[in-house]
């Protein structure tokens, strides 16, 4: 599928790299067709695009990446409604943001993506444990660090 974006012009992406956020992500609830862009062969950073809004993108990474002990406590109907009947099916990612010389990420609302399906809904932890710009690494420090799994 070939999709026109603000930052890279028209890309063309693979279907297995298209995803669909039935309920959208905060502040976008009628965004649902997003592609997960990769950003280097060796980068934890990926852009999300939105297929039908080429200035929509958000830059997500997997916090584990950078917070090696995050968990997302889910609910089961939470992830049932994406089809996940395996953790092994799910992906986690998170948006990050700079602030202020440091990328952060927000730790509280989790993106679920099931990798069989393709299906991903943002999730609202409950659980304070960890914030909406939690540092994951200083902006002067290489961010397209290799992948360790």
């Amino acid at each position: 599928m070939i999709i026109e974006t603000s930052r890279f012009g028209s890309l063309e992406v693979d279907d297995e790299r298209l995803l669909d956020f039935e309920e959208g992500i905060l502040g976008f609830p009628h965004q649902h067709r997003y592609a997960l862009i990769q950003t280097g062969e060796d980068s934890v950073f990926y852009w999300l695009q939105s297929v039908d809004r080429p200035e929509l993108a958000f830059v997500v990474c997997d916090p584990r990446m950078f917070v090696p002990d995050y968990q997302v406590p889910v609910k089961r109907d939470e992830i049932t409604r994406i089809g996940i009947r395996n953790p092994a099916a799910a992906q986690v990612f998170v948006i990050a943001n700079k602030v202020d010389g440091m990328l952060t990420g927000n730790l509280q609302g989790p993106l679920v993506i099931n990798v069989e399906n393709r299906k991903a809904r943002q999730l609202v932890l409950s659980e304070k444990k960890y914030g909406t710009r939690h540092p994951l690494v200083r902006v002067d420090q290489p961010v397209a660090m290799e992948r360790t799994a």
